[in-house]
């Protein structure tokens, strides 16, 4: 019995895997394997019943759609995987022309119960359309019911409030296509006048800046949508320059300070300006559009106008799809890591590799680091997506010591996050333990920058004091301030690429007495140096003619699988 459930779970892994990307499942691989085995059971129990039954293979192809298999190729891996190894790995006898005919009722359950599915969600769509319909049909009428024995001006400022406002901007969608514009204003650091002065000091503020748009800008509609938050509707623009005069009309006239029971206050405002041709657009789109702007002209520094930029708007939305799907895609198993060699210049051998982790993206393909690292860090993922990293490339590093005792150290960056993780120590030490990888072919990597913004030396020495090797990484990106490498307990530093491009050509003597004085100062302090971005023959050469103890690049050899580090191996 053990053995044939044995079989079971060998057989439901390898059909997991197999059917892994052909579709979205949303499930975890460890529940897709549970729901898989359960399946091999029914599947097994069909080829053995007596008499032979099609019920069984309809009801796993219609446990498939319901697991979210619905797409031909995950069909097709399905049955071809059925048909190669069901019999061999449960170890069952020969099933003659069961097996034909079970694949084909599996194959019918399938497109029976994708069918079904299909009908079904059309049906959802059209309901859900009818209700959405009526709902909004209900709150327009609600809507106009209330803007009908509803005020259209603001009581504290006089100015038109957001009704008034709203109902002018649709009016202008409504008539033939032309050109407006609007201005979405908001005060800087309006919170900090209520929250220091009190609220009826915030109301007089509020009421002066409310006075000062409609002088400057009085032709044109201004309105208070709420708080500190203004909007100006210019119609009729001809150009985007309208728009910007009249936003520059507005700043000049707010940065006025002003007395507010007797204290002078400072006033400052920023605005988002969306200018564009009603066709194709809509007010939604428009507000939309100028809310992402103030925002935009808020992280520019404040005090400060931003045009809306489709282009922006359009990767910070792609930013936004991929940061959002990160974690579900380090559930899914979409992260792989790929090493790159760093050689001795002296000699050739290969010392160590770089991990560098890569995402294999259902749609975008295979993404560097550059594309997610930074959108990890902004989120926190960082720390979990490191971890990963870390156990994959010490379990991959143990693999090589095992092939070959030359084999070389694994270097692993470590982000900002994960320094400043209070778990960090105790992660380390449990990859460590579990892979079995000795300390000293373990290097973690600190860029320049993070080393000198004040990082937990007790980290550092407690990474250290373990026997991992430490390593400062882009070395000259940042202070490039040697003296304080004294206290930091590092053992290599990588020089950062921008100092190895003058050495490509030879005809920067500076970069080469640059690099050398670097080395030199490096030797003094007992740091291995370390070129990175070699990317030709004479580069190396003339780093090993200044010292330099080693390299990386493509010149040595660009990013890979394991596989080619193995053939590294196998070569020396």
């Amino acid at each position: 019995m053990a053995e044939d459930e044995a079989g079971i779970a060998a057989f439901a892994r390898a059909w997991a895997k197999a059917i892994s990307g052909t579709s979205y499942i949303p499930m975890s691989q460890g529940e897709l394997e549970e729901r898989l085995r359960a399946l091999t059971g029914e599947l097994r129990d069909a080829l053995l019943a007596e008499p032979f039954s099609l019920r069984r293979g309809y009801r796993v192809g219609g446990a498939l759609v319901r697991a979210h298999v619905v797409s031909a190729e995950g069909l097709g891996r399905t049955i071809e995987i059925l048909d190669q190894r069901l019999v061999r790995d449960l170890g069952l006898p020969d099933a003659g022309g069961r097996m034909a005919r079970l694949l084909g009722t599996v194959a019918t359950g399938y497109a029976r119960a994708l069918r079904d599915r299909t009908l079904d969600e059309q049906e959802s769509i059209r309901r859900a359309a009818m209700v959405a319909r009526e709902e909004a049909e209900s709150a327009l009428r609600e809507s106009e019911s209330r803007f009908r024995h509803q005020a259209t001006h603001d009581s504290l400022t006089g100015l038109p409030n957001r009704a008034l406002f709203t109902d002018r901007l649709r009016a202008a969608f409504a008539g033939p296509p032309r050109r407006l514009a609007v201005c979405f204003l908001d005060l800087d650091g309006f919170k900090m006048v209520n929250d220091s002065l009190g609220h009826h000091a915030g109301d007089l503020l509020l009421v002066e800046v409310a006075r000062r748009l409609a002088r400057s800008v009085g032709e044109h509609l201004v309105a208070r949508l709420g708080g500190d938050e203004f909007v100006i509707l210019i119609e009729g623009t001809t150009c985007t320059e309208d728009a910007v005069k009249v936003a520059d009309a507005a700043l000049a006239a707010i940065n006025e300070p002003v007395e507010v029971d007797g204290q002078r206050l400072e006033v400052s405002a920023s605005i988002g300006i969306v200018e564009r041709e009603t066709g194709g657009s809509s007010p939604s789109d428009v507000m939309r559009a100028a809310d992402i702007t103030l925002h935009w002209a808020k992280e520019a520094g404040k005090g400060r106008w931003a045009l809306f930029d489709p282009d922006r708007n359009e990767r910070e939305i792609a930013r936004y799809t991929l940061s959002s799907s990160m974690p579900a895609a380090l559930e899914r198993g979409e992260f792989f890591v790929d090493y790159q060699p760093l050689v001795a210049l002296d000699g050739g051998r290969l010392r160590g590799v770089e991990a560098l982790v890569r995402w294999r993206h259902p749609t975008l393909g295979v993404l560097r680091p550059d594309r997610f690292v930074g959108l990890a860090e902004e989120t926190g993922l960082i720390v979990r997506l490191g971890a990963w990293v870390l156990g994959e490339a010490c379990a991959q590093a143990r693999r090589w010591l095992d092939a070959s005792p030359d084999a070389p150290f694994v270097s692993v960056n470590l982000a900002v996050r994960q320094i400043g993780d209070p778990g960090l120590i105790a992660e380390v030490t449990e990859v460590l333990a579990r892979t079995g990888l000795p300390p000293d072919r373990l290097q973690l990597e600190i860029t320049e920058s993070d080393a000198m913004a004040g990082v937990d030396l007790g980290v550092l020495d407690a990474l250290a004091s373990m026997g991992v090797r430490l390593a400062i990484d882009d070395f000259g990106t940042g202070y490039s301030n040697l003296a304080y490498l004294r206290h930091l307990p590092v053992r290599e530093l990588k020089v950062a690429g921008a100092f190895v491009e003058g050495l490509r050509t030879g005809d920067s003597p500076v970069d080469e007495k640059i690099m050398a004085t670097l080395v030199a100062l490096a030797h003094t302090l007992d740091l291995t140096v370390t070129a990175e971005n070699v990317e030709t023959a004479g580069q190396a050469a003339r780093l090993r003619a200044i010292g330099c103890d080693s390299a990386q690049g493509w010149h040595f050899g660009h990013p890979g699988p394991p596989s080619a580090i193995d053939d590294q191996l196998g070569a020396a």
